[in-house]
């Protein structure tokens, strides 16, 4: 078992940003996405740069650079979870809207972390 459950944070709706946010991407970006969520798992809160970093209010990020693009995936722990918020592609620093946005997802699943969680296996049941 993983040091580190990683799930993905779900809309009230039912969307999950970040699945939303990998089927745009080219496949090979795909691919080194997963791998870092994979290493996220592996390596928890003692993943740092260049795989991760933190950057403000409890949100860190997941680094991904594809032929001079850098895309990251922001993410926030929760105990022994950690919870992917979303995805997007990095122009030059990350806007502090996306921060603001994960932040505000992370008190959502905090008030109802049931009805916030994704996890991979959920697709499958379907």
């Amino acid at each position: 078992m993983p040091a580190t459950e990683v799930i993905m944070f779900q809309e009230s709706d039912g969307t999950v940003p970040l699945i939303e946010w990998l089927d745009k991407l080219p496949e090979k970006v795909q691919d080194k996405c997963l791998v870092k969520i994979q290493r996220l798992e592996e390596q928890g809160y003692e993943l740092h740069r260049p795989e991760a970093d933190s950057l403000r209010d409890g949100i860190h990020e997941l680094r991904v650079a594809f032929r001079g693009m850098q895309y990251r995936m922001l993410y926030f722990f929760q105990g022994k979870q950690a919870v992917i918020s979303h995805g997007l592609k990095k122009e030059s620093v990350v806007p502090s809207k996306e921060i603001d946005l994960a932040v505000e997802r992370r008190a959502r699943f905090e008030h109802d972390p049931l009805k916030h969680t994704c996890r991979e296996n959920d697709d499958e049941q379907e």
